[in-house]
């Protein structure tokens, strides 16, 4: 026997004798069974034998008695040149490779080699398409129909093969899923089957897929396509509403890897074990906002003999005749779950009527023979328990991670953020272990200012080297413009907050760690950004700059250090700067526990402090932000913020001022002058959502009830800032009498 030989007989041996280790000995693997495994393994091409030990490996046990070696390497060629023949190619790595496209079944179908067949029917329709996620649209909208598939209660079997569903031209929502699946599989597009075993409601099953486009899985319905989208389909309000608690109320994805978690919705008593990856959490954020005042009904229109669902136009009035919302209810070609849902008041009389002409004004006697059948209705809003919010949050943090990372990574790695007509490039370096909360951010902003850019492309090289911190990402960003205040025009704060976002989406920065500072025109820009900004901020640096026009009013909560030339006397800054300490330390005086402040004037230092100033690096280092303090000073400056800590205001003007704290279960509006209607931001650290609220002014009391928890709020204040511990879950809005 030759070497090489000897070597691939070795290695074919030690595959298959873990195969054999993974059944039991009940199922075992027989004489003739190794032989197909071990001729699978001799006889694989080299590049493709990893892929072929995987398969075998992770195969269901029963599959190995009865799957012979043609098949398997049939397969395994098919779906390798499938995957390495995609224009998306580099979008998969091989672990997705093996988890969502070498699998040859998704559940308990009747093993085939539907991998050719399927690729040479569904490559005309992805012709010219270049990301998965749009070939896996396309594939929903047309394979149905090209291959005369459709839903039906009467198909033989739930868990119909491909060649099945398409033979009878009828299938459950499993195997339609089945069908896409394996077509997307067959173009290299990663897929996987999902499936709910019985909803909140017990009405029943679901199965869909769910769709892998190179940076997050998405999902869809099997022959029930959004349009150009995925993520969108009449069960995700339900899926949203799942609880896992309840492993019967859990979702799951089906995978070959051995997870623990076996998949709990089996066809047939001797369906091949399955396992499964819990996805419940992560449809938490796929529910559409919910409106308040509102109910749902879930209507469905019967045939008054077959009893079968049928198509209509349904139309619901108020007791007045006015019309209050109308669709068109579902027939048989629907899956069984799903029918037409309307919004309506949740007071008051409604009368419903059904119609077979859209032309004809509905009645609620129809002629053809339909009747109209009312499900129970169910109220829309209902505040989320603790838990729900808590498993909503890690749901919303992980959607929004993943699809920001694929929409955002091209202009991280171009270093220019932009905004509107405005570009900033940035420059960065990281020093230091990174900590387990992640690592801290320092934003470094140059002088300059009003001058040639030659000179602010110099100011910016500088500041490249002027710090650097023991630990964390150093950022210096180049100013937009070279205007004067080039650091305190408008699109600095947007800029900012991209900045930040994207520092913790591919950086892994701790939001709550992170540090601004300036030298000169820079610090021009500290002065103005710190109290409108304070809240994006754990400690801020101010080094050799003018306030202008700013007050400290917003850094009741902000540490804020302040380092000045003692001799620094161009536009009065050393003046400014002992002004600033006096102002500081009577701010202070007067609000206990507010505006922690350290002011250092370096006598004999003119501009240059001889990095004497270094020190402030150190100094913010200490902190960390507090974003939900128990006081709030919001002032607000020439450019406005709309949100402020946990405050927010729908109409932002310069000047407003508010002073709001909190007490156990009480919000009291100290101050507030300019601001029509203010927002309160809550969450379960800083009260007791379960229990009545109160806010109050003055003698007023402002609201007095629950505060509810809502996917809506979670998801609106995550998408505000993308700062994963800046999502609060219910906010209360109260009207203040005259502007106050």
């Amino acid at each position: 026997m030759s070497i090489r030989r000897a070597i691939a007989w070795l290695l074919t041996l030690a595959i298959c004798t873990r195969v054999w280790a993974l059944g039991p000995p009940s199922i075992g693997v027989g004489d003739s069974d190794r032989i197909q495994l071990e001729r699978a393994l001799a006889e694989v091409p080299s590049t493709q034998r990893a892929s072929m030990e995987w398969l075998i490996e992770h195969m269901p046990r029963e599959d190995r008695q009865t799957l012979d070696a043609s098949f398997l390497l049939a397969h395994v060629d098919a779906a390798t040149k499938a995957w390495e023949q995609a224009p998306w190619h580099a979008l998969v790595d091989e672990a997705m490779f093996r988890e969502a496209i070498l699998p040859y079944a998704s559940i308990s179908e009747k093993r085939e080699l539907w991998m050719a067949p399927l690729r040479a029917k569904c490559m005309p329709m992805i012709e010219g398409l270049e990301s998965p996620y749009a070939a896996a649209v396309a594939l929903n909208q047309k394979l149905f129909a090209e291959t005369n598939v459709k839903y039906s209660v009467k198909r033989k079997r739930a868990d119909q093969s491909p060649s099945e569903s398409m033979e009878s031209g009828l299938a459950s929502c499993s195997g339609l899923s089945i069908l896409l699946i394996d077509a997307c599989r067959s173009v290299g597009i990663p897929a996987r089957f999902v499936g709910v075993p019985m909803w909140m409601d017990a009405s029943g099953n679901h199965s869909w897929v769910e769709i892998w486009d190179g940076a997050a899985w998405h999902f869809t319905g099997a022959a029930e396509p959004s349009g150009e989208k995925l993520d969108e389909g009449w069960f995700s309000a339900r899926a949203a509403a799942q609880d896992n608690t309840n492993p019967e109320h859990g979702i799951y994805a089906v995978t070959w890897r051995d997870t623990g978690v076996e998949f709990p919705m089996r066809f047939t008593e001797d369906a091949p074990e399955a396992h499964a990856i819990d996805v419940t959490s992560r449809y938490k954020s796929v529910a559409s906002p919910l409106l308040e005042g509102q109910r749902l009904v879930r209507v469905v229109v019967r045939d008054r003999e077959s009893n079968a669902r049928v198509e209509r136009t349904v139309l619901c009035r108020d007791s007045s005749g006015a019309e209050l919302a109308r669709g068109q209810s579902r027939d048989e070609r629907c899956d069984l779950n799903d029918h037409l849902e309307l919004r309506v008041p949740q007071d008051g009389s409604i009368v419903f009527a059904v119609s077979n002409d859209d032309q004809a004004p509905p009645s609620t006697a129809p002629s053809d023979g339909s009747t109209l059948t009312l499900f129970v209705e169910r109220a829309i809003e209902r505040g989320l328990t603790k838990a729900e919010a808590m498993s909503a949050t890690r749901a919303l943090i992980d959607s929004f991670n993943a699809q920001s990372r694929a929409r955002y990574e091209a202009e991280f790695q171009s270093r220019v953020l932009k905004h509107e007509a405005v570009n900033m490039p940035f420059w960065f370096a990281v020093y230091g272990d990174k900590p387990a909360s992640g690592r801290s951010l320092f934003i470094s902003m140059h002088g300059g200012g009003g001058a040639p850019k030659e000179v602010n492309d110099q100011q910016w090289e500088n500041q490249k080297r002027l710090y650097r911190p023991a630990e964390g990402v150093y950022v210096a960003p180049r100013a937009p413009t070279n205007s004067w205040n080039l650091w305190h025009e408008g699109h600095i704060d947007p800029l900012f907050d991209q900045l930040i976002r994207d520092m913790i989406l591919f950086e892994d920065v701790d939001p709550n760690r992170v540090y601004l500072m300036g030298y000169s025109a820079g610090g021009d820009g500290v002065f103005q950004l710190a109290p409108r900004m304070a809240d994006r901020f754990a400690a801020v640096a101010m080094m050799a700059g003018h306030p202008n026009e700013t007050k400290p009013d917003g850094l009741r909560n902000l540490p804020f250090t302040l380092h000045m030339g003692g001799n620094d006397a161009a536009f009065k800054r050393n003046e400014i700067g002992r002004l600033w300490a006096t102002m500081l330390d009577e701010y202070a005086a007067k609000d206990v526990g507010g505006y922690p402040h350290e002011v250092v004037i370096h006598e004999g230092k003119g501009h240059w402090m001889d990095r004497e100033d270094a020190v402030a690096v150190p100094w913010m280092a200490k902190f960390t932000r507090d974003l939900r303090p128990t006081k709030v000073v919001w002032l607000q400056d020439d450019v406005t913020e709309r949100r402020f800590y946990w405050l927010a205001v729908t109409e932002p003007k310069g000047g407003q001022r508010v002073v709001v704290s909190r007490s156990a279960q009480v919000i009291t509006i100290e101050e507030a002058s300019g601001i029509e209607e203010l927002v309160i931001r809550l969450d379960d650290t800083m009260l007791d959502l379960d229990q009545p609220v109160r806010v109050v002014m003055g003698s007023a009391t402002l609201f007095d009830g629950i505060a509810l928890r809502k996917i809506a709020t979670m998801e609106k204040t995550l998408l505000e800032r993308g700062d994963p511990t800046g999502i609060f879950s219910a906010e209360i809005s109260v009207r203040l009498a005259n502007g106050a």
